[in-house]
């Protein structure tokens, strides 16, 4: 006899590598057979949502679809905040749950294909006749719209003898969008033949499509100065010409620089309103070109639009102005980079006598390992490691929780990112808040990346968003304020080495750690005593729209 969670693993296995979970009634058969699968690796994580984030930010760090499992009920119902926020990003993923049995519900079920549905996600339900092809419907189906499913078990049916074990199949991939518009990409490739001041702009689109190379030479061909999104970080191959992040994230000069362009192209970035700095990104006169594999274009700016795939519209420009003789402009030689790309330093101490988070941030910046996968958590701080801390791709810059405004996916992002870059140095930027709702999966995140984790957490006593915004409309701030906590102590008692952090100076520890190799040293948790008086320049941009 083979039974469904038997058909179900065996059929995983030969798609997926890794599986993030909790175990409960639901899925503990799963678990069983998984764990008699040497192809997959399971991880446990201790919160449910946590199984879900893992899951996501492997994907997003490694391209690969991965695996979350939970149990029905409080299990389910635990991880729909990380569901909805892999929907919001569009991650495929497939989480396995456990449900019902097929006799009906019991006291403690609830509709949990409703509660998927409600927040975007699709349930396949398994039987016992074709438990092999159910799962493959649900690979497909994430793999090709480019979102979370649901895999639902019904519990009388974990243990039911499904037959023999099938072939299985492979799944059906994504086409990629190659129709290109030839009319349209010839007027584009002519207004950047025209163009003094040429600007490209990457998101993490452009990268999903792997458009690096072909935006590279794009860039070269028309002389543009280039910058991307805080998704698409380091996208572009030469940052000698390159601007860095856009929006509320970017360098003021950098900022400045891009009203200045005559024409802007933006591959594979959804334009929103972080990223447009709320409709002041680009000056009136700038023409704005769009290139995406969506039907139309995602902002009211947007002057001309091209759907296509990033890499095979930036190839046919440049094989379109080469064709042509068009001339490159000089624009680019003339500005000066390192100043438009510089930021301020903060004064060490902030006015209250604690540590202000940009000196900080651009201390960490110089110290941190420059091989290296940067996870933010949400919340105020959020632009503290996307201003100072650069990465080399954009698959090392993980932000698990912004599409769904959710604050508490940062540690738990940790043990996704880790094995997907299981060399690399994984560091969380996380505020006090966000850290506190995540606290189940530090253990998590210490177990899994050992010597190579170090979690930053900005700790001000204070859910600063809401301080910045809505107590300077006069709201009362005792509901937005938060007992200062010792997270050094929390770290050491989760077996982590931690270190209080006052000044600047006292993160000079943090090179002494990074000498040591990661076979000798533990987990580093840096508790960052900050201001809540600093506002983050995209911050005060949310200020001035909602004033």
């Amino acid at each position: 006899m083979t039974s469904v969670s038997s058909h179900i693993a065996n059929t995983l296995a030969s798609h997926v590598e890794h599986v993030f979970g909790v175990m409960g009634n639901g899925n503990a058969y799963l678990l069983d057979a998984i764990e008699r699968r040497p192809e997959i690796l399971y991880t446990p994580m201790r919160h449910e949502a946590g199984a879900v984030v893992a899951a996501d930010a492997f994907y997003r760090s490694s391209g690969r679809i991965a695996v979350a499992t939970v149990t029905y009920g409080a299990g389910f119902t635990n991880a729909l905040t990380a569901l909805a926020e892999s929907v919001q990003a569009r991650v495929p993923l497939i989480l396995v749950v456990g449900e019902a049995p097929t006799s009906g519900p019991r006291d403690w079920d609830v509709d949990q294909v409703g509660l998927a549905t409600a927040v975007g996600a699709s349930t396949f339900t398994v039987g016992t006749a074709d438990v092999c092809g159910t799962t493959m419907a649900a690979l497909d189906h994430a793999l090709g719209r480019q979102e979370p499913v649901v895999l639902a078990i019904p519990y009388d049916l974990a243990v039911a003898d499904a037959g023999e074990l099938s072939a299985i199949p492979t799944p059906q991939l994504p086409k990629a969008c190659d129709q290109l518009n030839h009319a349209a990409v010839s007027t584009v490739a002519a207004k950047l033949a025209a163009s003094e001041r040429p600007f490209l702009l990457a998101g993490r689109g452009a990268w999903r499509s792997n458009a690096g190379a072909q935006l590279g030479q794009l860039a070269d061909a028309t002389g543009a100065v280039t910058g991307s999104t805080a998704l698409g970080r380091g996208i572009f191959p030469n940052t000698r010409f390159d601007l860095g992040v856009t929006g509320g994230f970017g360098a003021e000069g950098a900022m400045s620089t891009v009203r200045e362009a005559d024409v802007a192209v933006v591959f594979g970035a959804a334009l929103n309103q972080f990223t447009m700095r709320f409709g002041d990104l680009f000056s009136p006169g700038t023409h704005v070109i769009q290139v995406d594999v969506r039907t139309g274009a995602t902002h009211p700016r947007v002057d001309t639009y091209i759907q296509g795939d990033a890499a095979a519209v930036a190839a046919a420009l440049t094989r379109q102005l080469g064709e042509s003789q068009a001339r490159s402009t000089s624009w680019r030689e003339t500005l000066p980079f390192d100043s438009l790309r510089a930021r301020g330093r903060g004064e060490g101490l902030a006015a209250d006598g604690r540590l202000d988070p940009r000196s900080a941030a651009s201390r960490l910046g110089e110290l941190l390992p420059s091989d290296r996968v940067v996870v933010s958590d949400g919340g105020h701080f959020i632009g503290w490691a996307n201003m100072y801390w650069p990465v080399a791709s954009p698959d090392r810059m993980l932000m698990v929780g912004t599409a769904y405004q959710s604050i508490g996916l940062g540690l738990p992002s940790m043990v996704g990112a880790a094995r997907a870059h299981p060399s690399s140095t994984i560091v969380l930027s996380s505020g006090d808040g966000g850290g506190l709702m995540a606290l189940a999966d530090l253990e998590s995140a210490i177990r899994v990346t050992g010597g190579r984790g170090i979690a930053v957490v900005w700790n001000d006593a204070a859910y600063t968003a809401e301080v910045s915004l809505y107590g300077a409309k006069g709201l009362a701030e005792a509901p937005m304020l938060i007992p200062e906590v010792d997270f050094a102590a929390l770290g050491r008692a989760f077996g982590a080495e931690s270190i209080v952090v006052r000044t600047v100076d006292d993160l000079d520890a943090l090179q002494g750690w990074s000498n040591r190799s990661p076979q000798e040293r533990p987990f580093l948790l840096l508790d960052l005593r900050i201001s809540k008086s600093i506002v983050a320049p995209y911050q005060e941009e949310i200020i001035r729209i909602n004033s």
